[in-house]
């Protein structure tokens, strides 16, 4: 990872969100997770992304993706059905909790729904209080730091048991 960050393209990138991905990506191996050495346009998310799924399957399940955009870089963590997690949610450090509980990614109710269901809200119980997401902007960690690192890691173990070497 350390040379391909290397890269004149990846100069939008400062030194200290560079360590952090490269941080992060040793982690994610640890956990069996790797970006196949891409780092790929980021689309509508920003200017590159890289993207994290299981190795040495073809099932491409992605669990994680860091985009990269010109200011910062955001890391974004696909979580499935929050309600079993929750005690492990509220007991997390608030900079955890805080992608799970802040108003960023509530469901606007943009109309995606099918046979009454919005196949894109995510609805989970946290603290006594219902949350309804949008799963298009949910459990997003922006400016990520490998001072928070073992955060994120444990929050992906906990919802991708099994995934420790």
């Amino acid at each position: 990872m350390r040379e391909l960050l290397c890269e004149k393209r990846f100069d939008i990138i400062s030194n200290k969100d560079k360590e952090f991905i490269i941080k992060f990506n040793k982690e994610m191996n640890k956990l069996g997770y790797g970006h196949k050495n891409v780092i790929g346009p980021g689309y509508c998310w920003g200017k590159y992304m890289i993207i994290y799924s299981k190795l040495g399957i073809k099932s491409k399940k992605i669990v994680s993706r860091i985009y990269i955009r010109k200011e910062s870089i955001v890391l974004r963590l696909y979580l499935n059905k929050i309600n079993r997690h929750k005690e492990y949610i509220e007991n997390s450090e608030d900079f955890i909790q805080k992608a799970f509980i802040s108003e960023y990614g509530d469901c606007g109710k943009c109309h995606n729904n099918h046979d009454g269901e919005c196949k894109f809200r995510k609805s989970y119980s946290l603290h006594d209080t219902l949350y309804n997401k949008c799963n298009g902007t949910t459990f997003e960690f922006g400016n990520p730091t490998t001072e928070k690192l073992s955060g994120y890691i444990g929050l992906l173990r906990e919802f991708y048991p099994g995934t420790s070497k």
